[in-house]
């Protein structure tokens, strides 16, 4: 009795010393996040705002640009200026719980993800008669959902959107509620080996966490879910774009989260030099092009029907 005692006091002692130590790992993770990504009086990381650029000229059309999870508007800025300049009125909303603390991050949920897209949707439609959608990453997932219940959408752009997780972190996001009260932040996952942007100047102006809240986690396996089963009810005419060298979605999920998309005219295109984040990577002119184009010619055929 005596040793079993003295066997289970120690794993209790061992069990308190590793928990401790996960509770240090989570508080280091918060404390590098403020020494790299400083927040301001105004709670913000500086450059992480939203952004809008609008255009009081009447008949203007206007593009809804998304950001990926665990990043900022910052990530569509050189992309939202080359819209501007074709006559676009333009809107970057930050999306809940990101651009702030890494702890504020800890805090979201998928409902907030997408209400508010919705929100900021209606608020840009109702100031302009043509109103596109532009996705990035977790920006696609939620791009996808908001076209499957908008069947008027003018178009419809998906960039590298992550509609696919490894089947690891799947389960890991599945029960991400459980083992997070334990390990708050994990590293942010990738598909396969390389960085998410190749471009080494743009790398380091990246205000991306570079770690996962653990509930944040949870939330982008429920946004992927509903975007997969929202896919087949696309019916807005579909651009997406991505690259071959995408470190966090494979060209065979990309392939497949493309055929899942009901929309009958819809187009992919690959690119290569480029890693998950297109829009500020290598070759990311190409990528802008291919979108303004996109958008140009669903503009053009509208106006040929009216």
């Amino acid at each position: 009795m005596t040793i079993i005692l003295l066997l289970s006091g120690l794993l209790a002692l061992s069990v308190a010393a590793a928990l401790l130590m996960l509770r240090r790992t989570g508080a280091r993770a918060e404390r590098e996040s403020l020494l790299r990504l400083p927040v301001g009086d105004d709670g913000f990381i500086a450059g992480a705002q939203e952004i809008e650029m609008p255009r009081s000229a009447p008949g203007s059309p206007a593009v809804l640009l998304l950001h990926g999870g665990g990043d900022t508007p910052q990530t569509l800025r050189h992309l939202a200026e080359y819209l501007y300049d074709r006559g676009y009125a333009v809107h970057v909303p930050l999306l809940p719980g990101h651009g702030r603390t890494v702890r504020d991050f800890a805090a979201v949920n998928a409902d907030a993800w997408i209400e508010a897209v919705r929100l900021h949707f209606r608020t840009l439609r109702d100031r302009h008669e043509w109103t596109a959608v532009v996705g990035l990453s977790m920006g696609g997932a939620l791009a996808v959902q908001l076209a499957a219940e908008t069947p008027d959408l003018p178009a419809l752009g998906l960039l590298a959107p992550y509609l696919a997780m490894p089947r690891h972190v799947q389960r890991a996001a599945r029960w991400a509620p459980l083992w997070g009260m334990v390990v708050p932040y994990v590293p942010a996952v990738s598909q396969g080996q390389g960085r998410s942007i190749h471009d080494p100047v743009e790398s380091a102006q990246s205000l991306a966490y570079g770690v996962f809240a653990a509930r944040a986690l949870h939330a982008l396996w429920v946004t992927v879910q509903r975007a997969i089963d929202a896919s087949p009810r696309v019916t807005t005419p579909t651009l997406m774009v991505q690259s071959r060298e995408d470190n966090r979605i494979s060209v065979a999920e990309g392939q497949r989260a493309f055929d899942r998309l009901g929309a009958r005219e819809k187009r992919l295109v690959w690119t290569e030099g480029a890693g998950h984040v297109i829009t500020v990577d290598y070759g990311r002119e190409r990528v802008f092009e291919l979108l303004g184009e996109w958008l140009e010619s669903r503009r053009q055929l509208r106006q040929a029907i009216a």
